[in-house]
């Protein structure tokens, strides 16, 4: 389930950087005071599943920090590549240099910070966008309960997971992390752009 960024691998590619400006990117967690934080290439950041990830980023000096992805760096960013916060480069080497090569490998950091969902802009019993906040591992699915059974929903290059036809909307989710964990979150309303804290948290690794 881990797709391309796989625990216990590490990456090559480049860093390069960007100005954040309020923080918000592709992943569509909104406006953030974190300054460690990268765009992951098109084709790392795999339809957003890259979305929330924590990787820690080592430059050839030696030099390492650990940022969360946030938004999606498009072509021609390559493989391998991020795109970190202006702030997170300078930790890294003198803005000047303007590139750099890099390794990185995914991290499953420390937190007390619980996962908190969003149901998007316009969503309804018929029609729903569903977003997990804040998870310490790469979300590989998310599925609603639709009567008596589980339905795994499409997740969007925007980091939402849709149901078309309302199947699930305002009812159990269930969050399953690339390592196979899964979580059950009940109870929660249908309120758009609002962030429902839950009481669960995916196990470190």
């Amino acid at each position: 389930m881990a797709g391309r960024i796989r625990p216990n691998t590490t990456h090559e590619g480049v860093a390069t950087f960007y100005d954040t400006g309020n923080g918000d990117g592709a992943c569509l967690y909104g406006p953030t005071d974190d300054v460690m934080t990268a765009a992951m290439n098109t084709t790392d950041y795999e339809t957003s599943k890259a979305c929330g990830a924590y990787v820690e980023v080592r430059a050839a000096s030696g030099a390492s920090i650990t940022v969360r992805i946030t938004n999606e760096c498009p072509s021609p960013c390559a493989p391998g590549q991020l795109d970190l916060s202006a702030q997170a480069f300078a930790k890294l080497a003198t803005p000047s240099t303007g590139q750099i090569p890099i390794t990185w490998t995914l991290l499953s950091p420390t937190t007390s910070d619980k996962i908190a969902i969003r149901y998007k802009t316009g969503s309804s019993p018929y029609w729903c966008g569903i977003q997990a906040v804040g998870h310490r591992n790469p979300l590989a699915r998310l599925e609603v309960r639709d009567g008596t059974t589980w339905r795994q929903l499409p997740r969007t290059e925007y980091n939402y997971f849709l149901s078309e036809q309302g199947s699930g909307c305002g009812g159990d989710i269930r969050l399953t992390d690339i390592y196979g964990e899964t979580l059950t979150v009940g109870g929660l309303a249908i309120r758009p752009d609002a962030l429902q804290r839950t009481a669960v948290q995916f196990a470190a690794h």
